[in-house]
């Protein structure tokens, strides 16, 4: 079963847009897990616009699923990582005013930075995950990297999703199957969806997690926050 890591990255820039505690992005924590979510995903990024340095340190004493912490490996972010020891550790290329993550890695031409990095972490037995583009060549150079995973970057099939979901899905059915036969597991995140998600999740069954924020949280607006995790599992295991 493809397991859901809810991204509270939204509950932290809500939080940061007025100040104070309020939401509590630890509780947040703590009631995603209640509420049926197999894992938390944080993005900090340097400027710390949602979730901050220190919200990763909080965090982690009431992670009681996976604990998964997303970000361009830099010195800072590689020590927080190694001082934390989350359960998986997602790299991703985003640069420092991206407002959001929009690009896979150029796994061949950052084959030798993404190696070094890949072994620091998993001598500290941490699970590592590469940010990818739908491209079987970079799940192969991220094979050779020594990662455990890709997570496939999803921006795009939920982009042409609405004008022809068998094409928009292709690509990454072809990507998660040369992933998977290279013996990386298969991650997936960006801009998925209750619209979106059913297709792609029963298009690659073999997915190990999604990682999901912006919608999960925009729709726990209306749906309420257990209600809506309870949606989005349904669509995983359909």
């Amino acid at each position: 079963m493809t397991k859901l890591s809810v991204n509270i990255n939204k509950i932290a820039t809500i939080r940061n847009a007025r100040g104070g505690n309020i939401p509590d992005v630890k509780l947040a924590a703590i009631n995603c897990q209640k509420f049926g979510a197999d894992g938390i995903t944080v993005h900090p990024r340097p400027d710390e616009r949602h979730i901050r340095y220190s919200d990763v340190y909080e965090i982690k004493p009431v992670i009681t699923t996976e604990f998964n912490i997303e970000g361009n490996p830099g010195e800072r972010f590689t020590g927080l990582v190694l001082e934390v020891k989350p359960h998986q550790v997602t790299l991703v290329p985003d640069a420092h005013d991206a407002i959001t993550s929009n690009s896979g890695w150029d796994t061949r031409r950052h084959l030798a930075f993404l190696k070094e990095k890949v072994a620091m972490f998993r001598e500290a037995g941490i699970r590592t995950s590469i940010f990818i583009d739908a491209d079987a060549v970079a799940a192969e150079y991220a094979a050779l990297s020594g990662a455990d995973r890709v997570e496939l970057y999803t921006e795009p099939y939920a982009r042409l999703y609405p004008a022809g979901r068998e094409k928009a899905v292709e690509p990454y059915v072809r990507v998660a199957e040369a992933a998977r036969d290279l013996g990386l597991g298969v991650n997936a995140g960006h801009d998925l969806s209750l619209e979106n998600l059913g297709y792609f999740s029963e298009c690659i069954p073999f997915l190990a997690e999604v990682s999901i924020g912006h919608a999960l949280i925009s729709d726990a607006l209306y749906y309420g926050l257990e209600n809506t995790i309870m949606m989005y599992k349904r669509l995983l295991t359909a």
